[in-house]
């Protein structure tokens, strides 16, 4: 471990967050079982939210933000661990209560940690990071539901984002009819060679009143979105569909009724990549280099991005100019 490091930093005073970077030693490094040389974490919308103080994301300051990490392992207090492993760490605190990846090195608790699965590589498993778990946990939580490619088409809604474009590969590599949903005209082209049968446009999802029950659409969906698209969602829903939720960037509020749920046996499911059980976790995580690997389809649109260019990314991403994956090079200024 080098004597001295570069993390960015967090700092609020009385008057304003700021964000710098810095150098820091072993000794500034949060309590924690295992040390990490971090090798790549990526850039999320919540670290974004983190960095600009919107949203109370951060909990405590100094912060080193990046909300998950890939890399080394240096030294473990945890037989479970041993030096020179490959692991990734994700969510639980990281980036808002404790230290995240957005630094050369990083100390965690043993708990927060899953052994690289065999069939993956420190880069694929940012160019995945929380967006690639929570679509993975999306379509698991479908799967386990009974949703199978034949019950007809499953929506993706915010379809080129992170999650969005994710699900949306994954899906139809599972053999699904996919429908993407998004804002952005210019990505048809993008979205279809994900995968994805059919793009349709976010006003799409608005068309018609707002009646609880609508004609029934979708066999399943996966909304990263939430807000009254979802209401939308819910009331086209099949009988016996399921939707998977797992983000807000449409709002908090959700304007519908019990309708889809009781009269159509509509099933609603809360993705929370943050305090996923380590069993679910592990699970997902070995299917994201299996069954669900994607990280081919993705190639050609991860940027892989040096540390230093941090605060352009994070800013372009709040601004909705992201698209597919950032990765963040933590070894390369």
């Amino acid at each position: 471990m080098k004597s001295s490091f570069t993390a960015y930093v967090v700092e609020q005073s009385e008057s304003e967050i700021t964000a710098s970077f810095k150098q820091m030693t072993d000794k500034d490094l949060p309590k924690g079982d295992v040390t990490i040389d971090v090798a790549y974490s990526s850039v999320n919308y919540k670290d974004g939210l983190a960095v600009s103080g919107e949203g109370r994301i951060i909990r405590d300051y100094p912060m080193v933000p990046g909300i998950d990490l890939s890399g080394t392992v240096i030294s473990s207090e945890d037989p479970r661990f041993y030096k020179g492993q490959e692991v990734i760490a994700t969510s639980y605190g990281l980036g808002v209560s404790h230290f995240g990846g957005y630094s050369e090195y990083a100390r965690v608790p043993a708990e927060w940690v899953v052994p690289l699965p065999q069939e993956m590589s420190l880069l694929d498993a940012m160019s995945y990071g929380t967006a690639g778990l929570t679509a993975g946990l999306s379509v698991h939580a479908l799967e386990a539901h009974g949703i199978c490619p034949d019950d007809g088409e499953v929506l993706v809604t915010g379809a080129t984002g992170g999650v969005g474009s994710m699900a949306v590969a994954m899906l139809s590599k599972r053999g699904y009819q996919v429908v993407a949903s998004t804002g952005k005209e210019a990505a048809s082209d993008f979205l279809t060679s994900l995968g994805a049968d059919r793009v349709i446009s976010r006003e799409a999802l608005q068309d018609g009143d707002n009646r609880p029950l609508q004609k029934q659409k979708w066999a399943a969906a996966v909304d990263p979105v939430g807000g009254a698209s979802l209401a939308r969602i819910l009331a086209s829903v099949k009988y016996q569909g399921a939707v998977a939720v797992s983000g807000l960037t449409g709002g908090g509020d959700v304007p519908t009724t019990v309708f889809p749920f009781i009269l159509r046996g509509v099933s609603l499911f809360g993705i929370d990549s943050v305090e996923c059980p380590m069993p679910k976790r592990s699970l997902v995580w070995k299917r994201l280099a299996t069954d669900l690997s994607v990280s081919a389809h993705f190639n050609d649109t991860i940027q892989v991005i040096p540390l230093d260019d941090i605060p352009q990314a994070l800013e372009a991403i709040l601004q909705g100019k992201a698209k597919g994956r950032w990765v963040v090079d933590c070894k390369k200024a």
